[in-house]
């Protein structure tokens, strides 16, 4: 589905840059980052307001239609997106996110029935039986190729959509073997997925990862037209292609803390212990004195 991408008023690209450059003039707690790679993080959720380089002709998006004060992870159009693992260390808080990939690749696995489902709905019931918050971040392939799942997650008020590219190309080299995504295409491709997604309602967000949680200096300037904040977690399960739950639960417990934003899959193939560890994953954490936030709450806490 190819979808028309409208370009920025000018108005509306003068009004960013003005407010860019006011909130660059206010006193600013949070802590930039060192060099292009470094992740950091912001104690707020929100993005201090960095410029960045222009969008390429080929990549002029228009900004979110919705205010973004509104909008969780909304940023000013035209800086460079924040980029975040957690948020603030205090209370009992904590995300649980779940990826759902979707590549050329697994759709021709699908096709020839090598493989059965992408999506694993015992996560789902779950989630729902227990009426745990989560965030999902979803490719625009995946949600073309489960309509009446991405129905389901948009239909409950306790779970999040965020966007995770639209076919989980590499947006930097040597990332996992993943093909890489051509620079001149990254924003309109995120752009695209976000608009794949918001057909959906929902819990809508403004929130970004990379596919195998891999940017750089041109990877992140690609993503200052459209806003968003860029999610990668402190907490990385190793869940995909885990050859059982055990390892699962122990990457998940041992460095979680308030704050914590847990990366998971929902890729049932390519992550198939994940159903089974996420029962002892929930216990730990209760155990633990922890409990699941949708995501935008876990960052605007503190």
């Amino acid at each position: 589905m190819q979808v028309k991408i409208p370009r920025v008023p000018l108005v509306a690209t003068v009004a960013a840059v003005i407010a860019a450059a006011a909130l660059l003039a206010a006193p600013n707690p949070l802590r930039a980052p060192a060099d292009a790679d470094s992740v950091w993080i912001t104690e707020t959720g929100r993005a201090p307001q960095t410029p960045a380089a222009p969008a390429t002709p080929e990549a002029t998006v228009s900004a979110p239609a919705t205010p973004a004060a509104t909008v969780p992870g909304a940023t000013p159009p035209g800086t460079r997106p924040p980029v975040v693992d957690h948020g603030p260390r205090t209370g009992n808080k904590v995300a649980l996110t779940f990826d759902a990939d979707m590549t050329d690749a697994m759709r021709s696995q699908l096709r020839s029935g090598a493989v059965r489902s992408y999506a694993n709905l015992k996560i789902i019931d779950l989630l729902e039986r227990e009426q745990v918050p989560a965030t999902f971040f979803l490719t625009g392939k995946w949600v073309e190729q489960y309509p009446d799942v991405t129905r389901r997650l948009a239909a409950n008020p306790r779970f999040e959509l965020a966007n995770h590219t639209y076919g989980h190309l590499a947006f930097t080299s040597d990332c996992y073997g993943l093909p890489r995504i051509a620079e001149r295409e990254m924003t309109a491709d995120v752009a695209r997925t976000f608009d794949v997604v918001a057909a959906y309602g929902g819990r809508q967000t403004r929130y970004f990862r990379f596919p195998g949680l891999c940017h750089d200096r041109k990877a992140l300037a690609a993503l200052a037209p459209l806003g968003v904040t860029v999610v990668d977690g402190d907490v990385v399960s190793g869940d995909p292609f885990a050859k059982s739950w055990r390892p699962v639960v122990r990457a998940s417990l041992d460095g979680v803390r308030p704050g914590s934003v847990i990366v998971l899959h929902v890729t049932e193939a390519n992550a198939p212990m994940t159903d089974e560890a996420l029962p002892h994953i929930l216990a730990g954490l209760a155990e633990r004195g922890l409990e699941p936030a949708p995501l935008s709450e876990v960052l605007r806490l503190g």
